[in-house]
C-alpha cells in the first residue's frame, strides 16, 4: 500500500511519485490550501493539497486528528523561506494528487504532541501513547539493542535456546507467579523468576554457550525501575572462570555502546570490591559520577561523651561515617532539614553536620550543635580525613552500618544530583567478591547473598561449614551509572558442595530433595565449571535512553500496583473455570466476619 516511510522521504525523492500511508498528525487550512502532516514510526511528512485536484481536496477537508490515510503524491521542495530545520524532512514536501481515507478516528483522550498527560491515561490508552514520537523512539532503540545483542553473542559462538514458562516454585528471594494444574489436581506450576536451574542443566547437557533474551516473573513490591515481569538477557558459559565471563560481557556491553550510541566506554571498566564499595560509597553499586565519598571516622568517637556517635562507634555492627558536601555552607537551615527528612526514609535518626566556615581557625572556624563533645584532636582529623575546603559541610551518620550505609549512600546521590555535582557521561565499574551469605531480617538465619547455587572463591569453601559468615563468593555485577545493568557468578558444579550449602540456609535434605532434588541428580552425571551472567534488558535500554523508568521502555507494562490499566488485568474468572482448576475463592477477611 505504500512505497515509502514517511519520515523517509528526503530531496533524493525530488520529482518522484510516492505512496504513503499513516495517521493525520496535524491538519492546517490556509484557506485555499490544506496542509496534512502525516505521520508514521519514522517520522513526519508535509503534504499539500490544493483545489486543482478538486476530488482530493474536498476529502482533505473532512480529515481530523488521527485518521488513518494513504496518499499518492509527487516530493517537490517546499517554496523558499518554509523550510524546517527540526524536521528530518523540513526541506521536502509531498504534493498530494490522490488521497483515500483508511479509517476515521474519534477525538483522542489526548493529543499525541501533548507532553502533559498523566501516566494513568498513558498507560489506560497506550496504544495511542505508543503513536508519540519519544516512545516511537524508545521501541526501535530498544529493537536495535536486541538485535545488536543477539549478533555479538551469535558471532561469539552461543546458541539460542529456549526455557520453560511452566516450571515448579523453587525459593529465589522473591514470591513465585502461581499457575494451577487443571490435569494435576492440587498442583501449580510457577512462572519462572529467571531460567538459572534450566540455564545450568543445559551446561550439563554440552551446550557450553547459551544466550536467550527471556521473560521473566517476580511478585514483589515494585519501584520505578521493577515490574513483575521483565525481560533480561541471559548468558550461561561452560569451562571459565570468573575473568573468561567478566572480559566477555564487558566486550558484550562495549560492543552495544559502540554500535548503538556511538559512545566508548573504558577499556577495561574499573573493579572494586563489595566491602570498598560499602566502605566508600555506601552502595553496592555506586554511582561513580558523584565525586563525594564516605569516609569512616568511628575510631574517633568511641570516647567522645555525644552517645549518638560513642554507641555505634563502639558496636561492632555500627559504623560513623562522614559527608564532605563542598561549598555546603550555602545550604539553608530549611535545605538540611530537608535532607534530613530524606534520609530518615533510610531508617536514619537523624542527620548531624558541621558548617566549615574557616578551616585555619580550627574549632573557632566551625558552625555545629555537636561541637561541644568533640575533642580537638578529633575535629582536627575530621578535617584533615574529609579534606574540607573554606565553605564546605561535613554531614554525619551513626547507627547500624547498614543505616549508615543505606542512608549516607542515598544522600550522596541525591547531593549529586541536586548541587550540580554529577559528572557527565558514563562512568561503569564491576563489583567483586561480594559475601556469600547475609543474615535475614530476624538476624538468625543466613540467607544466600545473590541465589544458592553461587560458588564460593576456591580457598573459601572449607569455611562453608565453618565460618560461613566470612565466605567470599565468586560473583560479580557489572553497574552503570548507579545502577546495576547485570550480575553473575561462576556456579557450583560438585553437588557435596551444593548440599552444604543448602545446609547453610536452613534448606532440610527432604526440602532440598523436593525443591531441587532435580539439580543436584544432575551434577553428579558430569557437571563441567561454569558460570554466567543476565543482563536487566529494560534497565539498561531505560539508560540508554535517557527514560525515567522502565515503564517507559516497555510497549505494555504493569502500574506500580502490578496492574494493567489497559486490559484492566488482573480480573475475575468464571466459577466455571475456577471448578475446572479445583479452586473456591475466600471471602474477603471484613466480609466474612460480617
Amino acid at each position: 500500500m505504500r512505497s515509502d516511510y514517511c519520515g523517509n522521504v528526503s530531496e533524493t525523492n525530488l520529482d518522484q511519485t510516492v505512496e504513503l500511508c499513516g495517521w493525520c498528525h496535524r491538519r492546517r487550512d490556509h484557506g485555499g490550501v490544506i496542509f496534512i502532516d502525516l505521520r508514521d514510526r519514522e517520522g513526519i511528512v508535509q503534504v499539500v493539497f490544493d483545489p486543482d485536484t478538486a476530488d482530493t481536496f474536498i476529502i482533505a477537508e473532512s480529515v481530523r486528528s488521527e485518521y488513518v490515510l494513504r496518499i499518492k503524491g509527487k516530493v517537490r521542495p517546499r517554496p523558499e523561506g518554509t523550510t524546517n530545520s527540526d524536521m528530518a524532512t523540513g526541506k521536502i514536501e509531498v504534493l498530494g494528487l490522490e488521497l483515500e481515507i483508511l479509517n476515521k478516528a474519534e477525538t483522542p483522550p489526548f493529543m499525541i504532541d501533548d507532553n502533559d498527560v498523566s501516566e494513568e491515561n498513558r498507560l489506560r490508552y497506550r496504544y495511542i501513547d505508543l503513536r508519540r514520537s519519544d516512545m516511537q523512539m524508545r521501541m526501535r532503540m530498544r529493537a536495535k539493542i536486541t538485535h545488536r545483542l543477539r549478533e555479538f553473542l551469535d558471532d561469539q559462538g552461543f546458541l539460542d535456546i529456549e526455557t520453560p514458562m511452566l516450571t515448579r516454585a523453587t525459593p529465589e528471594g522473591a514470591r513465585d507467579y502461581l499457575v494451577p494444574s487443571r490435569t494435576h489436581e492440587g498442583a501449580f506450576f510457577a512462572l519462572p523468576q529467571s531460567p538459572q536451574l534450566f540455564k545450568q542443566l543445559l551446561m550439563m547437557s554440552g551446550f557450553d554457550r547459551y544466550y536467550q533474551i527471556v521473560r521473566c516473573f517476580r511478585d514483589e513490591d515494585l519501584r520505578a525501575d521493577r515490574q513483575p515481569e521483565f525481560t533480561q538477557l541471559d548468558v550461561e558459559l561452560s569451562f571459565v572462570n570468573e575473568e573468561d565471563v567478566m572480559n566477555l560481557m564487558e566486550s558484550l556491553i562495549r560492543d552495544v555502546f559502540t554500535h548503538i550510541l556511538e559512545i566508548p566506554l573504558p577499556d577495561p571498566f574499573p573493579r572494586i570490591s563489595h566491602a570498598e564499595a560499602m566502605s566508600r560509597y555506601g552502595s553496592d553499586k555506586p554511582d561513580l559520577r558523584v565525586p563525594m565519598e564516605l569516609i569512616d571516622v568511628g575510631d574517633l568517637m568511641q570516647d567522645v561523651e555525644f552517645k549518638v556517635f560513642s554507641g555505634p562507634a563502639k558496636d561492632p555492627e555500627g559504623r560513623v561515617a562522614a559527608l564532605c558536601l563542598p561549598e555546603g555552607c550555602k545550604l539553608s537551615r530549611k535545605e538540611i532539614d530537608g535532607y534530613t527528612s530524606y534520609v530518615a526514609i533510610y531508617g536514619a535518626r537523624g542527620l548531624a553536620y558541621i558548617k566549615v566556615n574557616e578551616v585555619a581557625k580550627g574549632r573557632e572556624g566551625l558552625q555545629s550543635p555537636i561541637l561541644k563533645f568533640l575533642p580537638d584532636e578529633a575535629i582536627q582529623t575530621i578535617l584533615e580525613r574529609t579534606a574540607a575546603k573554606d565553605g564546605d559541610l561535613i554531614f554525619f551518620g551513626a547507627d547500624k552500618a547498614r543505616v549508615v550505609n543505606e542512608a549516607l549512600g542515598a544522600l550522596r546521590v541525591k547531593l549529586g544530583q541536586d548541587r550540580g555535582l554529577m559528572e557527565h557521561g558514563w562512568r561503569p565499574l564491576w563489583v567483586v567478591d561480594f559475601p556469600m551469605f547475609e543474615k535475614d531480617e530476624s538476624g538468625n538465619r543466613w540467607q544466600a547473598l545473590h541465589h544458592p547455587f553461587t560458588a564460593a572463591i576456591s580457598d573459601h569453601v572449607d569455611k562453608l561449614e565453618t565460618d560461613p559468615g566470612a565466605c567470599l563468593s565468586r560473583a560479580y555485577d557489572m553497574v552503570l551509572n548507579g545502577s546495576e545493568i547485570g550480575g553473575g557468578s561462576i556456579r557450583i558444579h560438585q553437588p557435596e558442595v551444593q548440599q552444604t550449602v543448602f545446609k547453610q540456609l536452613g534448606i532440610s535434605e527432604q526440602e532440598a530433595e523436593d525443591k531441587f532434588g532435580f539439580l543436584v541428580t544432575a551434577l553428579k552425571y558430569g557437571c563441567p565449571p561454569h558460570g554466567g551472567m543476565a543482563f536487566g534488558l529494560d534497565r539498561l535500554v531505560m539508560l540508554m535512553t535517557g527514560a525515567a523508568s522502565i515503564r517507559e521502555v516497555m510497549a505494555f507494562p504493569k502500574t506500580q500496583t502490578a496492574s494493567c490499566l489497559l486490559t484492566q488485568a488482573p480480573a475475575p474468572v468464571s466459577d466455571k473455570q475456577l471448578r475446572e482448576i479445583g479452586i473456591r475463592l475466600r471471602k474477603p477477611r471484613a466480609e466474612a466476619s460480617d
